[in-house]
């Protein structure tokens, strides 16, 4: 089964590098929202197996955004990605319903099968 994905983050230069990391590292990226409504409306009608999040999206909070999708029933699990140290939102990452929290740095495949608890 392949994992499908979909990536939140407002920077368009990201969202192509992530998705042509991961697609050639065999996750079926499904899509891609710059903001948390986009993000909410996407995972609606696409439901991904795995959503990755940007903490910060241009002034809109990743943790607010994740709650929002956690809160839909059709939502598979979160990850929170920054290009911050974890250390830097210790708490909130804590806090938040996420299952986890990935550097951008370390983004891959193996990564997130590992958050989600899947064989590599």
């Amino acid at each position: 089964m392949t994992l499908r994905c979909l990536i939140v983050d407002d920077s368009p230069r990201f969202l192509a590098a992530a998705r042509g990391l991961l697609e050639r590292e065999g996750i079926s990226v499904v899509g891609v929202a710059s903001t948390g409504a986009e993000a909410v409306r996407r995972a609606a009608e696409l439901r991904p197996d795995v959503t990755l999040v940007d903490i910060d999206l241009g002034g809109q909070s990743g943790f607010e955004v994740v709650r929002q999708l956690l809160g839909n029933a059709e939502a598979g699990p979160a990850i929170l990605i920054s290009t911050h140290s974890e250390e830097d939102y210790a708490d909130l990452i804590a806090a938040s319903p996420a299952l986890g929290f990935l550097p951008k740095t370390t983004l891959s495949a193996g990564a997130i099968t590992r958050l989600l608890g899947l064989p590599a």
